[in-house]
């Protein structure tokens, strides 16, 4: 072995072998119980950011562990089409040649978009590899891959004929930019600076007006009442009158609807049933008409009257102006509210009522809750039930149609001759309802969610009953972030349920976000994204794993790697290297599995019954998704027990010819065992130190362990407590590490064993016997029952040690009382920065617990 880790070298030459040896397929464990993840794929447009290192770290800890554990474990890998994204990509390139996609032409551009995906692609699955993540690329998958382009198709004329597709004029989100509707997740709300503007409209009979306040002046001009609560007294006598559009001359009705909100505004709102939700639904229940007065340009239509050409913005400005030169304009007041802008061209987005197609959600539900209500299905943490309920309880009709070329075109044609809309899965000939041949196609595409909300069992293989459609589905788990859950997680609980009878998957792990130092989320619009992979290469990806699963802890935001956490999981690494090396040094023969003493010496039994504790708790852990936890426990118990303890021990009986047979056998299944219980998380260096100490196959499809439980010794805790104390003793009298000190331990109990004086000397460099308790001259040291007394004499100069501290003392007083005097000093507390205040405050207590530090030592010294 070299003697030092190069992350670099490591992980360079292990990913190409795991997969040329099939370890990432099921197939590795043909007899094994089913167990399955499918990927949230990624966007194909570009390349994984820290959100899916930590998702993907997630996974891949939970699919090696399962493998090991014998199941046959598959985890699918695939990619997102990316409708808007990938053709914005598509289309700026064309723009950089000064041309559109108009220019030429759908199918041109379509093949112009897969050229590129071509090209890019592979960026993705470059980074998973490099970060080691053991999919089954055997089976990857894309969301407009032949065979998934047919399960869509299949459940859109399905939900078509069941009634639960159709198609109608419907307020959407529109983005006048990229010139498409927009799903909810599509649409980032800001809040934003704007202006309250209260306008007058009088009533048609003359007496007297009603003031309404709206936040968008300009969509005044398609207002077809105004509406208030029925239950608001101010109002009473106005329902059911009418009043003047300013502007448009336009006699409109003074409606009541329960959705008012009496304390926004006047209490009165314009009902604008073309451009707001709420304004279309008051619209609906009101029987009023909807004006569209912006188009799909965001310019002001010709129902905008005098302000038609317009764009939306300055019509804003000019219609102000034009409601003031009337006298109708009461007021513009400042007002903070939540504005949507389009996640792609950051262009405010435009409620709009448009023709598009839409998923009934009412029926589909029901079922999507109900799953958690019986407990088919659970989020883990359990918190993020109660906000799924409410998302789901209020949900409108989802709209699936975007005004794009890249996509899953919607199975839809019209006939011209009779208007007959006809739903396939195959383009038609000729009419059904007529016979007539000159078929229109839909023009539009699904929304990329439509197809990924198929994605557990459309990636399997279905509508065909595929073997792995019935083996792997329901999936085992899902893991993803919470900043998704009603717009994937919710949509693939919805079609699996209705399509496949039963729960996509029994648990949903929600993970935080990474987030920067300041809180902020990581993104490229702020500059302030990081890529995994200059981590990677930094630091190691096995570094960059671990740091992140140890900062995910359960129900809260994950911290972005900060390079003194890397670079102490990258030390990690070397000290686990640094251990293996000395165990390559005196072991011959470690066995895959097993191997576990039946009789070990005390030393050994601690650690062995260690090893089976934490490896209980690291299971207990992990099948709770508690993965930071888990982590953090063996984390802990690598490097404080094996490493810094457990080595040690191993030493004395590794040079003893009668003994070192035994303990040789200790120390390889206990490395062993810590190999394979850190090999979800750090995968490449646990490899490659396996190949050095164990050699036989892949660490990645050994068994998992499972080492049996050993009585603990009595004494383990006694005897770690003396050592450290005496090595505490050393170091704050100054002596220097091959100083020998003499100890008497005194026994009140039955605790103390005949291996400790080897042990202390080797440990310590510790001549300890076992008596009574000498007369002065010793300092005591206890733990528990057992009293351990340190002669004075020949360890130090007494005299010089008592001189040497009683100068110390004086110094930390000094520093004390400067700090002290400081603190008191009222000026100073007024004036200093806060930070500098506290800075004074943690001398003046680090001198106190000097000063008593330094003042035991001295008694002891008499």
């Amino acid at each position: 072995m070299e003697s030092t880790y190069d992350p670099a070298a490591v992980e360079s030459r292990w990913y190409d072998r795991w997969e040329s040896a099939g370890a990432f397929r099921p197939e590795v464990n043909p007899d094994g119980a089913p167990f399955c993840i499918v990927i949230p794929p990624p966007n194909v447009t570009g390349s994984l950011h820290m959100g899916h290192a930590l998702d993907l770290s997630i996974q891949d800890v939970i699919i090696r562990r399962k493998r090991m554990q014998g199941l046959a474990a598959l985890w699918v890998p695939g990619t997102d089409h990316a409708g808007i994204a990938t053709q914005n990509v598509v289309e700026r390139e064309l723009a950089a040649e000064g041309l559109s996609r108009h220019d030429i032409g759908r199918e041109a551009f379509v093949e112009q978009v897969w050229m590129w995906k071509e090209r890019s692609g592979g960026r993705i699955s470059e980074q998973m590899r490099t970060l080691g993540f053991s999919v089954d690329w055997t089976r990857e998958r894309f969301t407009l891959d032949e065979g998934l382009s047919r399960a869509v198709r299949q459940v859109f004329v399905t939900l078509y004929d069941e009634g639960l597709i159709y198609r109608s004029n419907r307020i959407i989100n529109w983005c006048p930019h990229c010139r498409t509707a927009l799903s909810d997740i599509e649409v980032e709300h800001e809040e934003t600076l704007g202006e309250l503007v209260t306008i007058r409209y009088p009533f048609a009979d003359g007496e007297g007006a009603i003031e309404v306040a709206t936040t968008r002046a300009e969509t005044m001009l398609g207002d077809t009442a105004v509406a208030v609560h029925p239950g608001d007294e101010r109002y009473a006598d106005a329902i059911g009158r009418e009043v003047i559009l300013p502007l448009m001359e336009r006699r409109i009705p003074v409606v009541a609807d329960a959705e008012v909100d009496p304390e926004f505004g006047t209490g009165a709102v314009k009902v604008t049933p073309a451009h707001d939700p709420l304004d279309f639904d008051i619209g609906q229940r009101s029987g009023l008409e909807a004006i569209k007065v912006i188009g799909e340009d965001g310019l002001i239509t010709p129902a905008g009257g005098q302000f038609a050409g317009m764009d939306r913005f300055g019509a804003r400005t000019a219609v102000k102006e034009a409601l003031a030169a009337s006298g109708a304009l009461v007021s513009v007041a400042e007002h903070t509210h939540s504005v949507g802008h389009c996640s792609r061209s950051n262009d405010v987005v435009e409620p709009m009522l448009s023709l598009q197609w839409f998923v009934k959600v009412e029926p589909l539900v029901g079922p999507a809750i109900d799953t958690f209500r019986n407990g088919e299905t659970r989020f883990v943490p359990k918190s993020w039930e109660n906000s799924y309920f409410h998302w789901m309880e209020n949900l409108r009709d989802w709209c699936i149609s975007r005004q794009l070329w890249w996509g899953h075109r919607i199975p839809a044609w019209y006939c011209d001759a009779c208007q007959e809309v006809i739903v396939a899965k195959d383009e038609p000939t000729a009419c059904t309802a007529c016979g007539a041949a000159n078929l229109r196609a839909d023009e539009d595409v699904l929304d990329t969610w439509f197809s990924s909300a198929l994605w557990p069992f459309s990636t399997l293989g279905w509508p065909d009953e595929t073997e792995d459609l019935k083996r792997f589905y329901p999936n085992s788990v899902l893991v993803t972030g919470y900043d998704i859950i009603y717009f994937w997680v919710a949509r693939m609980l919805k079609m699996g349920l209705h399509f496949m009878g039963e729960s996509p998957y029994p648990d949903v792990v929600i993970h935080g976000l990474v987030r920067t130092a300041d809180g902020r989320k990581m993104s490229k619009s702020l500059n302030n994204a990081v890529d995994p992979l200059d981590l990677a290469h930094t630091y190691g990806a096995d570094a960059l794993r671990l740091t992140l699963l140890q900062a995910a802890a359960p129900g809260h935001e994950v911290p972005a790697p900060q390079d003194e956490w890397l670079d102490a999981a990258r030390r990690f690494g070397n000290k686990l290297w640094n251990a293996v090396r000395f165990a390559a040094t005196h072991v011959d023969d470690v066995p895959r599995a097993g191997g576990y003493p039946t009789d070990p010496a005390p030393e050994a039994a601690w650690i062995l019954q260690r090893l089976h504790e934490v490896t209980q708790q690291v299971d207990e852990l992990l099948d709770e998704y508690r993965f930071s936890d888990a982590f953090s426990t063996l984390y802990a118990f690598a490097w404080s027990e094996v490493f810094d303890w457990f080595i040690e021990l191993s030493k004395a009986p590794l040079r003893d010819p009668d003994r070192s047979a035994e303990a040789a056998a200790v120390v390889g299944v206990v490395i062993r065992d810590v190999l394979k219980l850190f090999h979800p998380a750090i995968p490449f260096v646990t490899e490659e130190l396996w190949s050095q100490l164990v050699g036989d196959g892949l660490l990645a499809t050994a068994p998992w362990p499972d080492p049996p439980a050993y009585d603990l010794p009595r004494s383990m805790e006694t005897f770690q407590e003396l050592i450290v104390a005496a090595r505490r003793f050393r170091a704050e009298h100054g002596l220097g590490p091959n100083a020998e000190l003499t100890m008497v331990v005194v026994d009140a109990g039955d605790t103390v064993e005949d291996w400790w004086p080897e042990q202390a000397m080797e440990l310590a460099r510790l001549s300890m016997t076992f008596g009574e308790a000498p007369g002065e001259g010793h300092t005591r040291l206890v733990s528990g029952k057992v009293e351990g007394f340190v002669a004075l004499g020949g360890a130090i100069d007494v005299d010089s040690e008592r001189q040497r501290l009683a100068a110390a003392v004086a110094t930390a007083v000094d520093a004390r009382d400067h700090a002290a005097a400081k603190l008191g000093n009222e000026s100073f507390r007024d004036r200093a920065p806060a930070e500098v205040v506290e800075k004074e405050q943690g001398k003046l207590s680090a001198a106190e617990q000097l000063i008593d530090s330094l003042r035991a030592q001295l008694e002891e010294l008499g």
